[in-house]
């Protein structure tokens, strides 16, 4: 925790960072105009952090993942099978503008709980189409291919893809 308040503090320069600094080719400029400011300040923070450093943030962000609301249990939502471990996502999409997500994993499984966390902390809030616009890969540029198995990478896209397909299913 003390690590993102710090980095928090410090988001003015990452900010910069993220608009100036860096290529199209990186996480800067593809990220700065296509992803909502939750998420490309979440991206900043794991830019900022170098090996076993990403997988503490991953691990902070884990546990920092929002209980479920009193009303919703996990028989309501939607399973993610291509998740190592369980987990489950619900959509709330009634107010365009302020879609809210809500994920539910074991504690046991951390890797699967940070990505969920992750996106929360991104997008839970964001209007639909900004939603929308998120790149499908922009987990790539977390930096935590070399440290996480590509079939936990796969689980953090399943749920970025169930997220989308439900905003576009949603009348």
């Amino acid at each position: 925790m003390r690590r993102r308040e710090e980095l928090r503090r410090r988001l003015p320069h990452l900010r910069g960072k993220l608009e100036h600094e860096l290529t199209p080719a990186g996480i800067g400029t593809r990220l700065a105009m296509s992803t909502p400011a939750p998420l490309a300040e979440v991206v900043a923070e794991f830019a900022e952090m170098a090996g076993q450093d990403k997988l503490a943030l991953l691990l902070e962000f884990a546990n920092d993942l929002p209980a479920l609301p009193a009303d919703l249990t996990e028989a309501a939502m939607e399973p993610v099978p291509e998740c190592q471990s369980p987990l489950f996502l619900y959509v709330d999409a009634a107010d365009p503008a302020s879609v809210r997500l809500y994920f539910s994993a074991p504690a046991e499984a951390p890797t699967t709980r940070g990505f969920a966390a992750i996106l929360a902390a991104g997008l839970d809030g964001q209007p639909v189409a900004d939603i929308l616009a998120v790149p499908d890969d922009f987990y790539a540029d977390l930096g935590l291919a070399a440290l996480i198995s590509p079939l936990r990478l796969r689980g953090m896209s399943a749920m970025l893809t169930r997220i989308k397909r439900r905003l576009r299913t949603t009348p």
